[in-house]
């Protein structure tokens, strides 16, 4: 099957649902948890580009953390990334990467468009 990566949080329910869903589809995806590995400015802004979103859509604005840093849609993109690449709860979970393109798993049927 091809190169499948997912930007994963095991703590996350939809995460652990998306990475099932994957392997029940028969792809062993690189798993990337990325809350303890953060991805680096180039690789948010990649992200970005393949999912087709703007740096405030791949946010959790619900998170304390956006709140504390006082971000908004109104803060410049650069800003956005930098703070996810520094916070990386803050990117929304699970990001699936497949043939040069990106999903949300929300819901995790979502990324099977991309496979």
């Amino acid at each position: 099957m091809s190169d499948v990566t997912i930007w994963h949080n095991p703590r996350c329910s939809k995460s652990r649902q998306t990475l099932e869903l994957l392997i029940e589809n028969g792809h062993d995806p690189k798993v990337v948890e990325y809350v303890n590995s953060a991805p680096n400015r180039t690789e948010i802004l990649q992200a970005l580009v393949k999912l087709r979103l703007s740096a405030h859509d791949l946010m959790r604005t619900g998170d304390i953390t956006y709140k504390e840093l006082g971000l908004s849609k109104d803060t410049p993109d650069k800003i956005l990334v930098q703070a996810m690449h520094e916070n990386p709860i803050l990117i929304e979970r699970p990001v699936v990467f497949a043939n040069g393109k990106a999903s949300i798993g929300r819901p995790p049927e979502q990324v099977l468009e991309i496979l």
